[in-house]
């Protein structure tokens, strides 16, 4: 059987932005976009997407599940690693100094400035019960309730 990689690889990137977009998050593609966005006032979760396991199988289902909180960001937002390089090269560098380049990611940010972050190491190897409640906790302690 002859597969076509970069076929099978379009529809893998589908999937996950379309993941995504029904759990409510916002694509950010370009840098225009991520520094428009990022510097509204209020609350919005990042998550750095990826198109590896953990980030299907741990970090997209545990941004779904998280939002079903008492307590939520303003916005849901979304950058793709090594889709979407720009944008999310300039989220990066909005995320600061001390962001581990890592996806899949979460970070927090509050007035456009970072206040927490999931790093890959919290996700890999962990299950998605573990990162919705870290997630969870990042809202209960910086957003409001809705």
């Amino acid at each position: 059987m002859n597969m076509d990689f970069n076929l099978l690889m379009n529809d893998i990137v589908r999937q996950a932005r379309s993941e995504m977009e029904q759990a409510g998050y916002q694509q950010l593609q370009t840098p225009e976009e991520v520094e428009e966005v990022f510097a509204k006032e209020g609350t919005a979760l990042v998550m750095v997407n990826s198109v590896c396991g953990c980030a299907g199988g741990i970090a997209r289902p545990a941004a779904a599940h998280a939002v079903h909180y008492d307590k939520r960001p303003d916005r849901l937002l979304t950058v793709f690693a090594g889709q979407d390089k720009e944008a999310t090269a300039v989220a990066r560098d909005i995320f600061g100094e001390d962001h581990l380049p890592s996806s899949p990611s979460f970070v927090l940010l509050k007035d456009g400035k970072p206040v927490g972050e999931i790093a890959r190491h919290e996700i890999e190897g962990h299950d998605p019960m573990s990162v919705i409640t870290n997630i969870q906790a990042l809202f209960e302690e910086y957003c409001e309730e809705v």
